[in-house]
Parts: C-alpha cells; structure tokens; sequence
C-alpha cells in the first residue's frame, strides 16, 4: 500500500479523558509504523507539553499549537507567531476585564496573574506537570505562538468583536485559544505537506475537539472520534467508535489502513 501520512489529535483522540493511552491504540500506531507509513501529532498543546507522549509513540512530527509551530522529524518547518502589538492591546482589554491569559511558547507557559481560578481549572484538566510561570510581560520580547485566554462563552463574544486579527477557539468552559487569523491545524498540515510535497489525497486525519473542525473539513479522509459534539462529526468523513471503545484502531480499520481477520489484527 502506497505510504500515507496520518495525523492525530491527543486530548479526547489518542487519549482518552483520564489521559491514558488505550492499549488498542498504542498497537495500532505500532502496526501502521511497521506498514511504512508516516505518522503525526496535530494539536493545540505546546510541544512540551505532548514531549513524553511522542517519545512513547516514536512520532517526531507534529503541527502544535493548532498549526502555529510546525515540526518534521525534529526539525521547526513551519512557526506563525502571534502579532505582538494586537497581543498587547487584547492583554490590556483582558485585564481591565479581569481576565487572565497565558502566553505560550514551545517550551513553557507564562502567565499574566500570578494566580485565577479559571487558571486553576483550565490548565488542571490537562494533566501536566509544568506549572504557569508567572510573567506578565514575556510575550513584549518572545515570540508567542499561541495565548490562552481565561473567559466564559459569554464574555467571549466581546473579544471576537474587538480583535479581528485573532481566532478565538474554545477548548475548556473557562478557557479559548487565541490563534492568528485564519490559522488552524488545517494550515498547519498544509504547510507541513507543501514542505514534504505530499499530495493531500495521502493525508488522514482523526479529531474530536472544536479546533479540530477546520481541519477534519479540509483533509479528505478525516476521521471523528465517536465522542467528539455533532457539530464535529459532520465535519469528518467517517466517524469512529469513541476513544475508550478502540476508536483509532477502528477508524483505521474502517478506512482501510489496517484491517481484521479471525479477529486478530493483520497488516493490510
């Protein structure tokens, strides 16, 4: 079978909502290696935030901070950083409203106020050990990649009207991701293939977040986790079972990667 390059979400797509990789996943990602083909990590998490993750898979490629930084085999391909004078007057608007951000680059995160509950909540639901460091002015002379601002779904509307230069992405009750313009995972992969001069009919890709919408539209063979929001899965071409229910290994299946016979797994 020609080679095919595959992405996958992590949060809710390879893990599961304990941030656990099921078995079943863990070996499929192991056959489709053996198969030859290319594998990938598209996400919204800062790349240490994902590092243990790639380095128990062997995946060394990957479009992070939902394709603003772009990595292939190690190596920085694509980066579309945050324009640093509209980041400076969405953090003075934020903090007039009392709401925190955290600027991130592909090592650490930075915050803003030295403490929040939204923080608390939002950043506590991924499971990671790096703690928010506080530094209300690192993005005046870093790169910012991607921000995470701290908001209710209501308050979010007022943002959207007043920065148009920005994305906001929901992925927490308390918490968007403010992105550039027009910037996704889709253009993440799209840059990442251009690089590679891939065609995109050799592409798949399995999401089940908000942030995975634009990309699940835009790769042909797209795959929805059978627990992403409808609005998601309309946006797929195939839907799978959920994460916990062997969802990756069953996509692959159904799309015709890897295939079962007698009920054991067999190499298409």
């Amino acid at each position: 079978m020609e080679k095919q390059m595959i992405f996958f979400d992590i949060d809710g797509t390879l893990l599961n909502h304990e941030k656990r990789l099921p078995e079943s996943t863990k070996i499929a990602i192991n056959r489709l290696k053996e198969l030859g083909h290319e594998l990938a990590i598209a996400t919204g998490r800062a790349p240490f935030m994902f590092k243990d993750l790639r380095e128990e898979l062997g995946i060394h490629t990957y479009v992070s901070f939902n394709g603003q930084y772009v990595v292939h085999n190690g190596k920085p391909v694509y980066q579309n950083p945050l324009d640093q004078k509209e980041l400076h007057l969405l953090t003075e608007y934020a903090v007039g409203r009392r709401n925190p951000i955290i600027y991130e680059s592909d090592k650490q995160l930075h915050a803003n106020m030295e403490s929040h509950p939204y923080i608390d909540a939002g950043i506590g639901s991924l499971q990671i050990a790096e703690e928010p460091i506080y530094d209300p002015f690192y993005f005046h002379d870093h790169e910012v990649y991607q921000s995470l601002l701290f908001c209710t779904a209501d308050e979010e509307e007022e943002y959207r009207k007043h920065f148009k230069k920005f994305e906001f992405v929901r992925w927490h009750e308390f918490s968007v991701d403010v992105l550039p313009a027009g910037s996704s995972k889709a253009k993440g992969i799209e840059a990442l293939m251009h690089h590679l001069n891939l065609s995109m009919d050799q592409v798949f890709a399995f999401g089940d977040g908000l942030n995975d919408i634009e990309m699940l539209s835009f790769v042909k063979n797209s795959i929805a986790m059978g627990n992403a929001e409808e609005v998601v899965k309309k946006a797929a071409k195939y839907v799978t079972n959920s994460v916990d229910e062997d969802g990756i290994l069953k996509g692959l299946q159904l799309v015709g990667l890897l295939r079962r016979v007698s009920g054991v797994i067999h190499l298409k």
